[in-house]
C-alpha cells in the first residue's frame, strides 16, 4: 500500500471519511479518528472565520487526550477540506490557519492546489487532491500532491462518471502515490472492493451522514435509509458543478427532479452551498448511489466496527474464491 508516513500504522481501516458539507464537525471527525479512520471537515463548516481554529484545537487535543488514555488504540490523524475556488474568499486565511496549527492531511477540491502543497508541506503535513479524470489528475500530480482522491460515478455530492475500473487503474499506470477511491462505498464489502482494485484507502461520505454525530436533520438521515440507487439524480444545477443528489429533496424544494435547467455557471458560488433558491446541501440532500446498504443511523463506533467485520469478511470470502494456485503462491512469498 502508497500510504504516506503520518498514515502508517494509524488506521484500523483504511478509510476516510469524507468531507461533508454544513454535516461534518467536530462531534463526527473526533468519533471517525477515535475508531481508526481519518475523519475530515471542510473549512467552511466553521462559521465565522476564527471558529476554524477552535475547531482544529479541540480535534487536536481531544484526540491526544484520548491517545494518551488508550495506547494501544490506533487514532487517525484529521483532514481538512479546501474549496480552492475564486468564490471562497476565505482561502488564504484557512489555509494560514491549517499551518499554524499543522494540520495532518488537508484535502483540496477543484483547482489544482500549488500554494496549499507548498504550505502544507512545510510542517510535514499532506495533501490529498479529488478528481473526476485522469486530465485533473495528472494536473493535481503536477502541483505535488501526495494522494488522489478518484471521484467516480456514483459518489455522492460533485462526482464524475468515469468508472472505477476505468479511472483507478489508469491512475495506476503512472501515479506513485497515495490512491483513494470514492463512489458508493458504502459497507465493508465496498472497501474490499476498493483495495481489490488497486486503491490504498476507501473514501466514504454519504454513510457517515447516517450516523449519530453527524451534523444532518432527522429527515437527511431517515432518507438515506429509506431510499436507494434508484432515487438519486445527476445535476449541475446547485452548485454548477454535476453532483449526485437525492430526488425526493429536489421534489420537496418544488422542483421536478427528473426535468433540472443547467447551471448559469457564471453565479457559482461553493462558499454558500448553492446558486438556486433550494441550496445545496441544505435543502438538496447530496447521496451517493451507494445508500441501498444504509439501513439505520448509528454512532459512528458501532458504524466503523460493522465496517470492519464486513471488510474481513469480504477479504475471508475472497480468498476462498482464489484459485489454489494463486494461494499456494501468496504462502510462498510470505515464508
Amino acid at each position: 500500500m502508497a500510504l504516506t508516513n503520518n498514515l502508517k500504522n494509524r488506521l484500523e481501516l483504511p478509510v476516510v471519511g469524507s468531507p461533508l458539507f454544513i454535516v461534518s464537525g467536530p462531534e463526527l471527525v473526533i468519533e471517525q479518528c477515535k475508531a481508526g479512520i481519518v475523519g475530515s471537515f471542510p473549512a467552511l463548516n466553521a462559521r465565522p472565520a476564527h471558529v476554524l481554529e477552535e475547531w482544529i484545537k479541540r480535534i487536536k487535543d481531544e484526540l491526544a487526550e484520548y491517545q494518551a488514555k488508550h495506547p494501544e488504540k490506533k487514532v487517525a490523524p484529521f483532514a481538512v477540506n479546501q474549496i480552492c475556488h475564486s468564490s471562497n474568499d476565505r482561502l488564504a486565511h484557512d489555509i494560514e490557519v491549517c499551518t499554524k496549527l499543522e494540520v495532518p492531511i488537508i484535502i483540496t477540491s477543484l483547482r489544482p492546489p500549488a500554494e496549499v502543497v507548498d504550505a502544507a508541506h512545510s510542517y510535514g503535513g499532506v495533501v490529498f487532491h479529488d478528481v473526476i479524470n485522469v486530465k485533473h489528475a495528472k494536473k493535481a500530480a503536477e502541483q505535488g500532491v501526495d494522494g488522489l482522491i478518484l471521484v467516480c460515478a456514483g459518489a455522492g455530492g460533485h462526482a464524475g462518471t468515469h468508472s472505477p475500473f476505468a479511472l483507478v487503474r489508469e491512475v495506476k499506470q503512472w501515479f506513485k502515490g497515495t490512491v483513494l477511491l470514492s463512489g458508493s462505498i458504502a459497507d465493508g464489502y465496498g472497501i474490499a472492493g476498493a483495495l481489490a482494485m488497486g486503491a490504498d484507502l476507501a473514501y466514504m461520505g454519504t454513510r457517515f451522514v447516517a450516523t449519530a454525530e453527524a451534523n444532518a436533520e432527522a429527515a437527511y438521515k431517515q432518507a438515506l435509509i429509506d431510499y436507494a440507487a434508484g432515487d438519486i439524480v445527476y445535476s449541475n444545477l446547485f452548485t454548477g458543478v454535476h453532483g449526485n443528489y437525492l430526488a425526493p429533496s429536489i421534489a420537496a424544494a418544488g422542483l421536478d427532479p427528473y426535468n433540472l435547467p443547467e447551471a448559469d455557471k457564471s453565479k457559482m458560488n461553493f462558499g454558500s452551498g448553492g446558486n438556486t433558491k433550494a441550496k445545496a446541501w441544505k435543502d438538496i440532500w447530496g447521496s451517493g448511489q451507494g445508500i441501498g446498504q444504509i439501513k439505520d443511523a448509528p454512532p459512528v463506533g458501532e458504524l466503523i466496527a460493522r465496517l470492519k467485520a464486513e471488510y474481513l469478511q469480504a477479504c475471508r470470502e475472497f480468498a476462498e474464491r482464489m484459485p489454489r494456485e494463486a494461494l499456494a503462491g501468496l504462502q510462498a512469498a510470505a515464508e
